[in-house]
């Protein structure tokens, strides 16, 4: 545990509501080495309440049942990380190690958190010794280009800026091109999160992704699906949507900190498949960190 560190803290603060509203009743349990059917049922219905998805719970108490019928007592909290570790497990994304300019765009629907995950990530990759530019490429919402242009004040970095309604393919050229001019390691693009048709949304990202490879051929390196862990499972049809289209890579969970539903990164990673970059866990600059199997499980069950 002392190889996590202050990740592990940040998991345990994140989920904080999710033990509190759900898995804190599940305490009780978790200590018993018998168990009995209505007990049983009783740790099923608080899992299935923490969004854990019907897999996986499923997969959690048939082992638990097995175990009981084997050998007669178990240790649930055991089984429990045990179970959900192999889950969750191998599905950390790989490292944000720049390589010449490598160009980020982010995608997902209005009000997941878009904008201010970027500004996070932005903070969080110069901090790491690169230089950043970040593009304001969701022209469509003078509010978005307002917040991007304060977040990068806060992280101390550029912002590449249209006027309102102006073209996203062409500021996203327009940024590449002075990202390689200035061999600066990092662009990241803000998208529009207007989801009115599938076809509409492959065409604008198409566009971007064209005009960014005029620039830099390998461009977008890679694509951030950012999803909001508030909106529980009901966001999942949206994110596969985007997920279809926009040739993603990684994803971003959002606002773990205000969900009591934590356990929803389960069937997000079971239905995606697709590793987690990051997480969300608050409001302050170094609120967005990597996902880590193990601290999230463990955080999940600081019961």
């Amino acid at each position: 545990m002392a190889l996590l560190g202050g990740l592990l803290d940040k998991f345990r603060q994140g989920l904080k509501r999710t033990q509190d509203v759900v898995l804190r009743p599940l305490g009780h349990l978790l200590h018993l080495k018998r168990l009995d059917e209505g007990q049983l049922q009783e740790m099923e219905d608080l899992l299935l309440q923490a969004d854990l998805g019907v897999h996986a719970v499923d997969r959690l108490m048939a082992r638990l049942r097995h175990e009981l019928k084997r050998s007669g007592e178990v240790d649930p909290k055991a089984i429990l990380r045990e179970e959900l570790l192999k889950l969750v497990q191998g599905h950390e994304a790989r490292p944000f190690t720049p390589s010449g300019t490598q160009v980020l765009l982010l995608v997902g629907v209005n009000g997941v958190g878009k904008t201010t995950t970027l500004g996070k990530l932005a903070s969080r990759l110069k901090g790491q010794g690169g230089d950043v530019l970040i593009v304001a490429g969701d022209t469509f919402r003078a509010a978005a280009i307002d917040q991007l242009e304060q977040w990068g004040v806060r992280a101390g970095v550029e912002v590449v800026r249209n006027q309102m309604g102006g073209d996203p393919a062409a500021i996203a050229f327009d940024g590449a091109s002075r990202a390689r001019a200035r061999e600066i390691p990092w662009v990241l693009i803000d998208t529009a999160g207007r989801l009115h048709t599938k076809d509409h949304l492959m065409k604008e990202l198409d566009k971007i992704r064209r005009a960014l490879q005029k620039v830099i051929p390998e461009a977008p390196h890679r694509v951030l699906l950012v999803l909001d862990a508030t909106t529980g499972q009901n966001g999942l049809k949206q994110a596969e949507i985007f997920s279809q289209v926009a040739g993603v890579t990684d994803l971003v969970l959002t606002k773990l900190d205000g969900s009591a539903k934590g356990g929803v990164v389960v069937p997000i990673l079971e239905k995606l498949r697709l590793p987690i970059a990051f997480v969300g866990v608050g409001e302050g600059l170094d609120d967005l960190i990597p996902f880590n199997a193990e601290a999230f499980v463990e955080g999940l069950l600081d019961a």
